[in-house]
């Protein structure tokens, strides 16, 4: 498993496209998906952080902090842009950080001036990466935008 740094440094193919769709919107915007009690999946939307060398989630109370908790696995898919239908995609396992109030304050000093709001009350997770995938279609302009340009990248 690795950190965002990680990725940044041994795959920026797949880092800066990625962080460019995570941030299209100005705060960051994905899709979290969690494993259930039961096994099957579930999906939300979530602000992502990526600050200090780690991506970051601001979990409030909620049956997806729940599933991180339990399992720690997770999935992390960007928006799509409208112009293209570029994907980026994490996967690993997220560490609830209890400790290390400078850490705690860096994320979320980050996570606000995004313009983003929290309750203050919810958990701080670093979402570990095993693998990560963007892959890079051409624009949306009538012609077929099939099978795109694929960037994969493992955690050593």
């Amino acid at each position: 498993m690795a950190r965002w740094a990680d990725l940044e440094r041994e795959a920026p193919e797949v880092a800066g496209p990625g962080r460019a769709l995570l941030y299209q919107h100005g705060p960051g915007l994905a899709y979290l998906a969690t494993n259930r009690k039961d096994g099957g999946l579930r999906i939300h939307p979530f602000c992502p952080v990526v600050t200090n060398g780690g991506i970051y989630g601001l979990v409030g109370r909620s049956p997806k902090r729940d599933d991180l908790a339990r399992t720690g696995r997770f999935a992390i898919h960007a928006f799509p842009k409208a112009e293209s239908d570029d994907e980026f995609m994490l996967a690993g396992e997220a560490v609830r950080l209890v400790t290390g109030e400078a850490e705690l304050k860096i994320v979320s000093d980050a996570y606000h001036a995004t313009g983003s709001t929290s309750s203050g009350d919810e958990d701080t997770y670093e979402f570990v990466i095993g693998r990560a995938l963007f892959a890079l279609y051409r624009a949306r302009d009538g012609k077929p935008t099939w099978p795109p340009q694929y960037f994969k990248w493992r955690a050593r």
